[in-house]
């Protein structure tokens, strides 16, 4: 039976919702008989539970040294529990590099000293080697936002060890011209950049403005701010480390407006960290427009998700895809993919357009 093998580079909460899903959805359906909530049940011929976990890297003393199946239960990952029974993946945390994704806000927060920056650092040539004996075939970057250093690091050993890269995160590889030629000339392929949740604040703004635009509206003002308790809100707190999250979500919105907002006209990015709100993610979306006759309208709304498990369903499908690229041989940037998956793509497309787009990708009707 053909598996997919994949190296996970930060073992939090997505990485949780991720390992969970592989096992929830066992076999063509779910534990509970239902394949709710995925968007392919099959994809080149690869189902969910193909995905195999072989190699993981992490800095928290409570992950380093567990099974991937235990370690994401460990906190500080406190996303839903929906999968209890986690088959052991036999992949072993291992210790990885921190260079800047262990911001020192965070370490004012950590007195018990639970991560591990000071303790002595996996190297460059022992990742690579571990990427190369875990048979590993793809990369899945779930490092912090503002990880710049540790992505292009990771990356790096990536394609020093032979592997495809999807990268979850806002920091631009597959968007950058001289990292996407990197991984076209290793004939790698890469998705990217900044997963796309399944409905999330910036599906659903987009939907929004889009809308808009179809139908003769034009958006004059719009904000979108978001509020949250997991690790990632605590380490967006710092301000310093968000240039990249809000210019990949900003873009996103921006892409499908049809005129682009000055930018005093239009607010996007992560507001405030609110600890009891644990993974739950609040978002608040306002756009105001002029419609027939130059007449005001303006529209509110709030979404509440569960964070994770809300890209969790997207990250499936392109690990999927990468593989499926793989097989075929295609390397370098899968601009379908990227643009259906990814806030901050190197092509940006409508939804539309990009579903069009991948389910041809996925059938072979387009290569890329």
């Amino acid at each position: 039976m053909r598996k997919i093998r994949i190296a996970i580079v930060g073992v939090g909460n997505c990485a949780s919702s991720l390992v969970q899903g592989l096992n929830f959805y066992d076999g063509s359906s779910s534990a509970n008989g239902t394949s709710i909530g995925l968007m392919h049940r099959q994809i080149g011929g690869y189902r969910p539970s193909d995905i195999e976990v072989v190699a993981a890297f992490d800095i928290d003393r409570r992950k380093v040294g567990l099974d991937v199946s235990r370690a994401i239960f460990s906190p500080p990952n406190c996303t839903k529990i929906f999968c209890e029974k986690i088959k052991l993946t036999g992949a072993i945390v291992k210790m990885g590099c921190v260079l800047d994704g262990y911001p020192p806000h965070m370490q004012d927060q950590d007195p018990l000293r639970t991560f591990l920056p000071l303790e002595k650092e996996t190297t460059r040539e022992e990742i690579i080697t571990e990427l190369k004996n875990s048979s590993a075939e793809l990369m899945v970057n779930y490092l912090p936002v503002g990880s710049e250093q540790a992505t292009r690091f990771y990356a790096g050993c990536a394609l020093e060890a032979g592997l495809g890269f999807v990268n979850n995160i806002p920091v631009f590889i597959a968007s950058d011209p001289a990292w996407a030629k990197r991984f076209a000339d290793k004939n790698l392929p890469i998705i990217g950049d900044d997963i796309k949740a399944q409905v999330g604040a910036t599906i659903v703004h987009r939907a929004l403005v889009d809308l808009f635009r179809k139908r003769g509206v034009k958006v004059v003002r719009t904000y979108q701010l978001n509020t949250g308790g997991n690790t990632d809100f605590l380490n967006m707190l710092n301000r310093t480390r968000l240039a990249s999250k809000k210019t990949s979500k900003t873009e996103a919105v921006q892409s499908v407006m049809g005129d682009r907002l000055v930018d005093e006209n239009i607010h996007i990015g992560p507001s405030d960290y609110v600890p009891w709100q644990l993974d739950n993610k609040i978002a608040f979306i306002r756009v105001e427009g002029r419609l027939f006759g130059d007449v005001p309208m303006e529209i509110d709304l709030k979404l509440s998700v569960e964070d994770s498990p809300n890209s969790a369903g997207v990250a499936i499908d392109a690990i999927r895809c990468c593989k499926v690229a793989l097989d075929r041989g295609i390397g370098g940037v899968l601009h379908s993919p990227s643009a259906y998956f990814s806030k901050h793509p190197p092509v940006q497309m409508t939804d539309d357009e990009a579903f069009r787009c991948v389910e041809q990708f996925i059938r072979g009707d387009r290569e890329n």
